[in-house]
């Protein structure tokens, strides 16, 4: 799987970006559809610009951005052959291999996963190993076998003793100025202000050593055996449209967000889009010198063998199937950039 792309592949990658130099499509539009594993948000935003703004359109495909939700089954969906890249995690893809499921992460949009605990701004919490000392962390499930594990193995003072389950209500956090509170960088914040009318203090888990890549494209391995210029292609026009999304006029993008999901607010757009600039979120790492998507190898293994430490994956496992670089870290969108 990780292989190079084949001569025939890169002659006719060759011939696709020299056709779209000179203003032509080498391609009829391929139709492909992209599975997202949220509700339409800001950090969707790359792949709503990139259908917005035509992006795809000039890389000879139709895309289909299907947004996910309570409800929604879009990794199932790819599974089943129904779409075509999914929205998925470095975790959800060794977990593939570990099933004998043919998944593999093709680009990393995210360079750091939001994902971060909070504190109430008075309580003298200020580094990430202060949060030892609250009396509560409200967390999920996938949290609390997961990172929270990882906290048990790397700081003193976290304990079973202080997990509370999470119920997306922040109403027990905001009451207790002795817990935390699991949340995602772009959302739990500013919506904890509105209500309380303070702003926590917030530590972003990938600042402080758990630090996966996120909101991944990801497709299977029959795609990048038998498709490999049209997941080039995907990859290069997202990369571009999240360019495009976090630095050019984002209004059309985010009136397809708000289509697809009206409760989304002007002012939860822009906070999040504020945040991940600020954190590093799609920036960062490889991804300033490389491109939007860019994975490593030495990253993914770091996060593999964190994952072997807290006895979440065996250390036998073939994680290498997870992933393959070879369709990122090429610059792809960088003069975008403004």
């Amino acid at each position: 799987m990780r292989d190079t792309l084949t001569k025939t592949s890169l002659f006719a990658l060759f011939g696709l970006a020299t056709s779209l130099a000179a203003g032509t499509s080498a391609y009829a539009l391929d139709e492909v559809s992209y599975g997202t594993n949220w509700l339409a948000q800001a950090e969707h935003g790359g792949f709503y610009q990139a259908v917005a703004d035509g992006t795809y359109e000039k890389y000879g495909l139709k895309v289909t951005v299907i947004q996910g939700g309570p409800q929604a089954a879009n990794r199932a969906l790819l599974i089943a052959g129904k779409v075509d890249f999914y929205m998925g995690s470095p975790l959800g893809e060794m977990d593939a291999v570990k099933e004998g499921i043919p998944l593999i992460d093709v680009a990393a949009i995210f360079q750091k996963d939001p994902q971060v605990l909070l504190a109430h701004p008075d309580q003298g919490i200020e580094t990430f190993a202060d949060l030892a000392k609250l009396d509560s962390i409200f967390m999920g499930k996938d949290g609390y076998v997961t990172y929270y594990e990882w906290m048990k193995k790397n700081f003193e003072g976290f304990t079973d003793e202080k997990y509370k389950p999470y119920t997306f209500n922040p109403a027990p956090f905001i009451a207790d100025p002795k817990s935390a509170q699991q949340g995602y960088l772009t959302s739990e914040p500013y919506e904890i202000e509105k209500q309380a009318g303070w702003a926590p203090k917030v530590f972003l888990l990938a600042d402080n050593g758990y630090n996966p890549y996120s909101t991944m494209i990801t497709t299977t391995t029959t795609m990048v055996e038998s498709k490999p210029d049209v997941v080039q292609r995907f990859v290069d026009a997202s990369a571009e449209g999240w360019y495009n999304y976090l630095y050019g006029d984002n209004k059309a993008a985010n009136d397809l967000i708000k289509k697809d999901n009206p409760e989304m607010t002007d002012g939860q757009i822009e906070y999040s889009i504020k945040k991940m600039k600020e954190y590093g979120i799609v920036e960062s790492a490889e991804a300033l010198d490389k491109g939007i998507g860019c994975m490593t190898d030495e990253k993914y293994k770091a996060f593999f063998d964190a994952m072997v430490q807290i006895g979440v994956q065996p250390a036998d496992l073939d994680y290498k199937k997870a992933y393959t670089t070879q369709f990122v870290c090429k610059g792809v969108g960088m003069a975008l950039k403004k």
